[in-house]
């Protein structure tokens, strides 16, 4: 199983680690893409302070965040999973995992980013601030940038088994599952069911969308499942104790739609 999640907007300090070596990282064919996004990065975040706020989309109270981008190559790192804080990152709470389960989160949890593209949880980076939507000068918004590197690597990655892709729109579109990978590739929807007069509305809460996924690929790394593809993990979901509605794809060559209804909101 493949799980895909999106970064967090916070991050944690950079460690103090030893500093970025891009080598290390997963998924080495993204290595020239990653090359040059980290250089037009720290080349817009030196250059001019103003203009990488802008670009960046920061406000004027998180300027202190393009000092990050400035010392990229020299920071210290830490794991992926420990960079990566927020709401999701919160619920899944990879630090109190037992062994086995963190070993799983190793192998199975590929989290997309602007700068690196995707990384797995134990890949040594440092802190940054770069989302995917952002429009760097000479490569364009990020998003399109990554599409053709991601084409190229991403059917390997996502090897032979299920696809579980819970990442927002933004990251979703730096790859989008084809063919015989998108029939095994399940995206999640998360939404609130309540009673009002009567009738029940849904909708969907952002906050409490980002917790429950966070629970969900939390209760199914602890739990060992391994199903093999969207058929299966319902079914493995539902054995957790989550609602979930789905239907098989009308046409070959679509991801399965997961919805996930809850009740309770925290």
């Amino acid at each position: 199983m493949l799980v895909l999640l999106p970064p967090s907007e916070g991050k944690a300090a950079s460690g103090r680690g030893a500093p970025l070596k891009p080598e290390s990282l997963s998924l080495p064919g993204l290595a020239p893409a990653r090359a040059a996004v980290l250089d037009a990065l720290v080349e817009l975040s030196v250059a001019d302070e103003e203009k990488a706020r802008v670009v960046l989309g920061l406000s004027e109270g998180l300027r202190g965040e393009i000092a990050k981008n400035v010392e990229l190559r020299t920071a210290g790192t830490r794991p992926a999973g420990e960079i990566y804080t927020g709401v999701l990152y919160d619920a899944l709470d990879l630090a109190s995992l037992d062994t086995a389960a963190r070993r799983r989160a190793g192998k199975s949890l590929l989290v997309f980013s602007g700068l690196w593209g995707a990384v797995r949880v134990g890949d040594r980076i440092p802190s940054y601030r770069c989302s995917m939507g952002v429009k760097l000068p000479g490569l364009g918004a990020l998003g399109a940038y990554w599409r053709t590197p991601m084409a190229e690597v991403m059917p390997e990655a996502a090897g032979d088994g299920l696809v579980l892709d819970l990442r927002s729109s933004a990251y979703a579109a730096a790859w989008k599952p084809k063919g015989e990978v998108a029939e095994r590739t399940a995206s999640v929807r998360v939404l609130h069911s309540q009673l009002v007069d009567g009738v029940e509305k849904r909708s969907v809460v952002s906050h409490f969308n980002k917790a429950t996924k966070g629970r969900m690929v939390r209760d199914l790394l602890r739990s060992g499942a391994a199903p093999k593809g969207p058929g299966e993990l319902v079914g493995v979901l539902r054995d957790l104790g989550y609602v979930v509605e789905a239907e098989a794809p009308a046409r070959a060559g679509r991801s399965w739609e997961l919805d996930v209804v809850v009740t309770e909101i925290h």
